[in-house]
């Protein structure tokens, strides 16, 4: 009988892998909690959660039972002209989480697409209002939103996109602002970043379509994080030249940076927030952009013409809406912001252990991610200790994604402190091997 990694490797195409180089990969039998369970019987600790997809864990019973009893009774209607419970009620517990003025829910299917939903919004929004001038995306430099193509052009900075380059839309990069544990620096390099966004808004503020960020925290390119006054102060510059604000919370939302929503710690009410990941768990493939009441009455009209045109095979589908509204009761019921808190304050204490070694630099935790760079350079996705450092884990069961010399942690917020205290300990024992090789 032909293995399972046999047919994989005769007709898979992964994604981001080079399939010419990359190990044969390791076929996963079921999940748990934060364990993965393979084939072979070995037991993986998923500190990764699984491209940071699940948030109470794998397998979550009540997610489970929500999604088979809705797959009974519907499992998929189109969505133009219909509607359905699990879509109208999870819209309204997402409008009565985030903040004034986002009030409408536009459904899609990934957080590239939920991106581009934003960014197609806040372009017609100036057509419908007939502002023709307004041609300019604003986005951050190291910011990561996506692999469509508007999602690449405002990430193109993030360095994953070489051979698109050429078709990307023109977009304005800022600079950020990035800071760490124990960074005597912020400051002051805050108020020069700002001095040099306030000199690009001086010259392009009145022809910018939207502005995009990651709020606090830029995950692909390398775990950056920012202070919450360092947002709030650019999108209040934003404000000043009426350029509409879209906060990409595809990976910060749901709890991962320790409160429901990134935003809720800079006191930033965006137009537009994508969301997607958390959304249902990991259970299921499902995205929703949120605009603000002035973004959607813009769309309004007696004609086709300034209508939304956009649409999805499986917008709002009733399986992944049963699953973000059965998420959304177990934060309240286990208590899943105060169990975020506790592994964060578990990662602070493990950073300072780390940050002992040579060559481990710049820590930095929100939430229920830490993180650590390998030597003075700032993150490079092509450094490749990040391979080393992922297979030695692995080799102790424990899995991790550093992001070339990034290493980090995000373990689902079921993970219990034994099983955190053990992944943190192959990881220290890991870096304290290779990161003295990194210093240079």
């Amino acid at each position: 009988m032909t293995s399972i990694v046999d047919l994989d490797r005769k007709y898979v195409w992964h994604p981001f892998t080079q399939e010419q180089t990359a190990p044969p990969p390791l076929p996963v039998k079921s999940a748990r909690a934060a364990s993965l369970f393979l084939e072979d019987g070995r037991e993986i600790l998923d500190m990764a959660c699984s491209w940071w997809v699940t948030v109470h864990g794998h397998s979550h019973p009540k997610i489970a039972e929500a999604v088979g009893r809705q797959a009974a009774s519907l499992e998929h209607v189109i969505f133009a002209g219909f509607t359905h419970e699990p879509a109208a009620r999870l819209a309204e517990a997402l409008i009565g989480a985030l903040p004034r003025p986002l009030s409408r829910v536009f459904y899609s299917d990934n957080g590239s697409t939920a991106v581009e939903v934003a960014l197609k919004m806040a372009w017609q929004y100036w057509r419908n209002k007939g502002v023709t001038g307004r041609r300019l995306f604003l986005a951050m430099q190291g910011g990561y939103h996506g692999d469509t193509f508007g999602a690449m052009a405002v990430g193109r900075t993030s360095g994953y996109y070489g051979p698109f380059d050429e078709l990307l839309c023109e977009v304005a990069h800022l600079p950020f602002a990035p800071t760490w544990d124990g960074d005597a620096g912020v400051a002051q390099r805050e108020a020069m970043t700002l001095r040099r966004i306030d000199d690009v808004l001086e010259r392009h503020g009145h022809e910018a379509a939207a502005f995009i960020a990651e709020p606090l925290l830029q995950g692909a390119s390398g775990m950056n994080m920012c202070r919450p006054e360092f947002l709030s102060a650019v999108c209040e510059r934003m404000r000043a030249y009426d350029i509409p604000v879209i906060l990409d919370e595809v990976m910060t939302g749901f709890g991962r940076t320790g409160t429901m929503f990134a935003l809720e710690q800079a006191g930033v009410a965006p137009d537009l927030v994508c969301l997607s990941k958390g959304l249902t768990a990991g259970f299921l493939p499902m995205a929703a952009t949120v605009a603000s009441e002035r973004i959607y009455e813009s769309f309004l009209g007696e004609t086709f013409y300034t209508a939304f045109a956009h649409g999805h095979s499986f917008t709002a589908n009733p399986l992944g809406c049963a699953a973000g509204l059965a998420s959304l009761e177990v934060f309240k019921e286990e208590d899943t912001l105060g169990r975020i808190a506790r592994i964060t304050a578990s990662n602070r204490a493990w950073l300072a252990e780390l940050t002992q070694m040579p060559g481990v630099t710049r820590p930095r935790a929100l939430g229920s991610i830490a993180a650590v760079t390998l030597g003075s350079e700032a993150g490079d996705y092509h450094a490749e200790i990040g391979a080393t450092v992922r297979a030695q884990c692995l080799s102790q069961g424990v899995l991790v994604r550093p992001m070339g010399n990034v290493v980090y942690i995000m373990p689902p917020a079921c993970v219990t402190p034994e099983e955190l205290k053990r992944a943190q300990g192959v990881i220290a024992d890991v870096l304290r091997n290779t990161a003295p090789m990194y210093v240079r």
